[in-house]
């Protein structure tokens, strides 16, 4: 399939966009400074995409398996240690507990030692859930790697964890 170019005028259409994560694509001239960064946010992207199509199967949006992973594995959590787990804000989490919640996925309840504390926990619903979800990672994992030898895969595994060290110390030099 042959990739379109961009002018710098004309803008891709949404089919042209998913292509667009082909790494043969030319880059726009506006983002010509930063090929890297412009590649790991159109990888981003449409692994999102996909996550977002495998999840849709068993009734979650990208980001609350995640959340669900945690309780599995680590059991009930009070609600600011999710937040430092994954790496999110409170705002945030506290809307994914609550459309977990309303899913019939967990349930809050105050912390017996201190009623300020919120527990966060799994329901039998969710924990059903487990295996579907495993199986759709699964799944995501096996999109990421799809045709990559193993050690093509062990090498990517490892400039993906320099790029996360990178942007780690760059967002604690900006605080």
């Amino acid at each position: 399939m042959s990739q379109p170019e961009y002018t710098g005028t004309d803008r891709p259409t949404a089919a042209e966009t998913t292509a667009s994560a082909d790494a043969s694509m030319p880059l726009p001239p506006s983002v010509a400074a930063g090929p890297l960064s412009h590649a790991i946010f159109r990888v981003c992207r449409v692994h999102r995409l996909l996550a977002g199509q495998l999840l849709r199967r068993v009734g979650l949006h990208p980001g609350q398996e995640l959340v669900m992973m945690q309780l599995w594995d680590r059991g009930p959590q009070r609600q600011t240690d999710l937040v430092h787990l994954l790496g999110s804000d409170a705002a945030t989490m506290t809307r994914t507990v609550r459309r977990l919640e309303n899913a019939g996925f967990v349930r809050r309840r105050p912390s017996p030692s201190d009623k300020r504390v919120t527990i966060i926990e799994p329901t039998a619903a969710s924990n059903a859930l487990r295996h579907e979800v495993e199986r759709v990672w699964l799944d995501l994992e096996a999109g990421v790697v799809d045709g990559m030898p193993p050690e093509e895969q062990a090498v990517a595994l490892k400039v993906l964890e320099r790029i996360e060290e990178s942007l780690a110390q760059a967002t604690a030099q900006q605080v």
